[in-house]
């Protein structure tokens, strides 16, 4: 890097870089219009062979990345590609971190407090969920994407394997080999099956493990000798490395570390509750935090403070069936089953209840084929265009969506959106957002010339009946300029009233 690199005008990157991650390498810098440090990563393909898919693909994610809004995550400024003597380069801008990697962190105690292992597993867990439920997988999650912040504070860092979570993508290079660090993978990974975010969580178990012992659960001499464990080896108990690790916790490290994704933790949100309980006599840990007020855990506690005493109240209060324990086995086994005229109002209300907790553990396939069962039975009982079933319909577009199906996603965007139409007439918001949501899924497919068609169509209907400056005309305008610039409309991207 030469001394001196402006990127767009405006970052200035330091001569030397802070480290490298999965696709690529991270520089400090300064935004010199905002005046604040920022880390410009600078993004390479895998075997920095140039690929306009990848390129598509990485800019989606990394916008989806950008809505996430997560305080253990790096925020993502900005988002660009410019030109320099070795070619195209994308590059993203993001939250300047202050802390400490967890690689530095582990060697320098030998092994950590429970208490201190347990907050850090709590709060990556606590990412990881953020994360899933947005249908990212990290996919490289080990110590030295891990900053602790000296306020005690956990960022995760380096989502450049992550931001290629798409099923249409190889896990392989063109060189055949596995992304990711041998330490830390799952058995799926190493044989380039089809991840899930059960995959992050035994990545997870190794680190927690880490933290325990001192040293990863399996090492070997090379980097076959480690893969061949993963797959074959069963891991070492942390007790034998930490004889005060309470047996619960070392049973719960020993289920994230299962070689079937189907035998660990059902989500990251069990993970970090079952955490918690050993998140005590969290002192400082010398050489990483410092003593002091902490606006961070200042803001946490009082947040704390508000979930507790709301539990308190509805404790107070006599528990309604579905409050305390959530839809009833019995109602929804009927709403699963083939009798049509017992499928009540109340039921449909349950089942909408149990999609959403089943779309929080990740469980998209089965809440998919919940609503599914329900709506046909539904639109038996009440009619198809029954204000209920509709929004059934758009719950399960939803969810396939959020699951990452694009394919049938969009297909029942599609549809609904007509259906909605005929009930509501053309302008009812719900129809724009099922027409919005529609070009989306093409964008993510991949088909921008599609997606690009939709949003004009759109467009062009709206134009005529809203102010120039309306929120969703400027809306539209911007994702049809983002959307010609990718499939190289140069003229449409640079005009302010693009489309």
């Amino acid at each position: 890097m030469p001394e001196r690199t402006v990127i767009h005008g405006r970052y200035e990157l330091e001569p030397v870089h802070l480290g490298r991650g999965g696709m690529g390498t991270v520089w400090e810098g300064r935004d010199t219009v905002l005046d604040r440090r920022v880390a410009v990563k600078l993004i390479r393909f895998p075997d920095d062979y140039p690929d306009r898919e990848l390129e598509r693909r990485f800019q989606r994610e990394a916008r989806i990345m950008a809505r996430l809004n997560h305080p253990g995550v790096p925020a993502i400024y900005d988002l660009g590609v410019f030109d320099d003597e070795s070619g195209r380069r994308h590059f993203i801008v993001m939250e300047f971190i202050e802390g400490v990697g967890l690689q530095d962190i582990i060697p320098e105690h030998e092994s950590l407090p429970i208490g201190w292992a347990a907050a850090i597993g709590a709060q990556v867990a606590a990412v990881l969920s953020a994360i899933h439920e947005l249908s990212i997988l990290h996919r490289d999650l080990k110590p030295s994407n891990l900053m602790v912040r000296s306020d005690g504070t956990v960022k995760v860092v380096d989502f450049g394997l992550g931001l290629l979570r798409d099923p249409a993508v190889s896990q392989l290079t063109q060189t055949g080999q596995v992304l990711g660090t041998p330490a830390y993978m799952p058995p799926e990974q190493i044989h380039a099956a089809t991840l899930t975010p059960r995959s992050d969580l035994y990545a997870l178990g190794c680190v927690l493990f880490e933290m325990l012992a001192g040293r990863p659960p399996f090492i070997g001499t090379s980097e076959f000798s480690v893969k061949e464990q993963h797959i074959h080896a069963a891991p070492p108990a942390v007790r034998a490395f930490r004889p005060d690790a309470p047996p619960e916790l070392d049973e719960l490290i020993r289920s994230l570390l299962a070689k079937r994704p189907e035998d660990r933790p059902e989500s990251a949100a069990v993970v970090h509750d079952r955490l918690l309980p050993y998140v005590t006599e969290v002192d400082h840990l010398p050489g990483v935090t410092h003593a002091g007020a902490s606006p961070v855990r200042m803001y946490a506690n009082a947040v704390s403070r508000i979930l507790v005493s709301r539990g308190e109240a509805a404790a107070e209060r006599p528990a309604s069936p579905v409050a305390a324990g959530g839809p009833r086995r019995e109602d929804l086994d009927r709403v699963r089953g083939e009798d049509v005229d017992r499928v009540r109002r109340e039921d449909l209300d349950r089942v909408r209840r149990e999609a959403v907790s089943l779309v929080r553990e990740s469980r998209y396939g089965q809440a998919d084929e919940l609503l599914g069962t329900t709506i046909e039975k539904a639109a038996q009982a009440f009619g198809a265009d029954d204000p209920e079933v509709l929004d059934l319909r758009l719950h399960r577009a939803n969810v396939l969506f959020d699951g990452g199906d694009y394919r049938a996603a969009a297909h029942a965007f599609r549809d609904l959106a007509a259906d909605l139409a005929r009930r509501f007439g053309p302008g009812d918001e719900r129809v724009l957002r099922c027409r919005l949501r529609e070009a989306d899924c093409h964008a993510y497919l991949g088909e921008d010339a599609h997606a690009l068609r939709l949003l004009r169509e759109l467009l062009d209907e709206r134009s005529g009946s809203l102010p120039s400056d309306d929120r969703l005309l400027t809306e539209l305008r911007r994702r049809i300029g983002e959307l010609a610039q990718s499939v190289g409309d140069a003229e449409v991207a640079a005009s302010p009233h693009a489309g």
